[in-house]
C-alpha cells in the first residue's frame, strides 16, 4: 500500500479544532480511579498512588533517542524517535526488557518535559515519534502531545504496545495515532495466564487490534519507503508454538485483512525468569520459525514477516 505523498500527522487537525485539548481532559479523568488499561486495579493515580503498572500521576521515561533497530519502514535512514516508558501492565516471565518494564526504571517527567523530548527527537531528524510501552500512560502522553503540537511537533506518532489496551482509551486516540504497532503475544488464555499473568489477553488483544484497524486501516507506506499510517502487527515466535501462531494468523487473515503487515520476530532468547522454565530456557529453532512463516502464508498474509 504505497502513498506518493506523506500526509501531515492526524493530531494536527484535532489541535486546530480544539478536540485535542478536550481529549486531554477526558483522558485525565481515567486516572482516578484508574481505568487507563484493562487491569482491574483502580488506583487513584491523580493522587499519585500506583497500581499494577507501578506508575502514578507522572509518566516515567527510561530513555529516549533515535532508534535504528526498528522495522525498516519506521527507522528509515534517520531513525525512529523512540521514547521508552518505565512500567508495564503485563508480567511476561520472558520479558526482554524487564529492567525497564518490571522495575521502577527511569525518572518521572512532567508533560512539558515529555513534550520537549518529542521536539528534541524531531530536531534530531527522526522520521516519527515512537511511544514504547504506552498503554498505562496514555493520559500523560496526550497532555504532552498537546504542548508539543502547539510548539511545532509535526511527526507521525507510533503507538508501540504490548497489545493489552482498553477500548475506551484507544477511542481517545482515534485521529491522534498515525501508526499502531501492537504485539499479538498469545492465542490461548491459559498460556497467557501462565506466561504473563493475564488470562484475558487474547480476547482483549483481538478487540484492540480490531479497533486499531478500524481507526487507521492497513499499513500505508510512502514512495520513499516510510510508514505514514496504518496497522503493523508484531508477533514473537516462542518455543513449541506457545504463541499460537496459526490461530493468530487465521484471525488476522479472516477478521482483519490479508494485507496486514506482520513482523514475525525470531529474536526470542531466554531472559528474566526463564532460566529454569522449559521450553523458554532455549532459543527457537529454524524449523519453528519456518512453521510460523508457513502459518502466515497459509492464512493469506503476504506483507512483512520479514520477506
Amino acid at each position: 500500500m504505497t502513498m506518493t505523498l506523506v500526509p501531515h500527522p492526524a493530531y494536527l487537525d484535532l489541535l486546530r479544532s480544539g478536540e485535542l485539548a478536550s481529549r486531554v481532559e477526558t483522558a485525565r479523568r481515567l486516572l482516578s480511579p484508574c481505568t487507563v488499561c484493562p487491569l482491574p486495579c483502580p488506583a487513584d493515580r491523580l493522587a499519585d498512588r500506583t497500581g499494577a503498572c507501578r506508575t502514578g500521576r507522572l509518566a516515567r521515561v527510561s530513555s529516549y533517542a533515535p532508534h535504528h533497530g526498528e522495522e525498516d519502514v519506521l527507522r528509515g535512514w534517520r531513525g525512529s524517535g523512540t521514547i521508552f516508558f518505565g512500567g508495564c501492565n503485563l508480567r511476561c516471565q520472558y520479558c526482554q526488557n524487564s529492567d525497564i518494564s518490571q522495575n521502577k526504571s527511569g525518572r518521572e517527567v512532567s508533560a512539558a518535559e515529555l513534550a520537549a523530548m518529542m521536539l528534541d527527537l524531531q530536531d534530531c531528524g527522526c522520521h516519527n515519534i515512537n511511544l514504547v510501552s504506552p498503554s498505562h500512560v496514555v493520559p500523560q502522553i496526550l497532555e504532552a502531545l498537546l504542548l508539543a503540537a502547539q510548539w511545532g511537533l509535526a511527526l507521525p506518532l507510533v503507538y508501540n504496545t504490548g497489545g493489552y489496551d482498553a477500548l475506551d482509551t484507544l477511542c481517545l486516540l482515534s485521529g491522534v495515532i498515525d501508526i499502531y504497532m501492537p504485539d499479538m503475544k498469545y492465542s490461548d488464555p491459559q498460556t497467557a495466564l501462565r506466561l504473563s499473568r493475564i488470562p484475558d489477553y487474547p480476547a482483549i488483544n483481538r478487540a484492540a487490534i480490531r479497533e486499531m484497524h478500524r481507526q487507521v486501516g492497513v499499513l500505508e507506506v510512502s514512495n520513499i519507503g516510510l510508514a505514514v499510517r496504518g496497522l503493523l502487527v508484531r508477533h514473537l515466535v516462542l518455543p513449541e508454538d506457545l504463541a499460537g501462531t496459526t490461530e493468530t494468523a487465521r484471525f488476522l487473515g479472516e477478521e482483519i485483512s490479508r494485507d496486514t503487515f506482520v513482523n514475525l520476530m525470531d529474536q526470542f532468547h531466554p531472559a528474566y525468569k526463564t532460566a529454569s522454565s522449559p521450553p523458554l530456557n532455549r532459543r527457537i529453532t529454524s524449523r519453528e520459525y519456518l512453521r510460523a512463516v508457513e502459518a502466515l502464508t497459509s492464512a493469506g498474509l503476504h506483507r512483512g514477516f520479514p520477506s
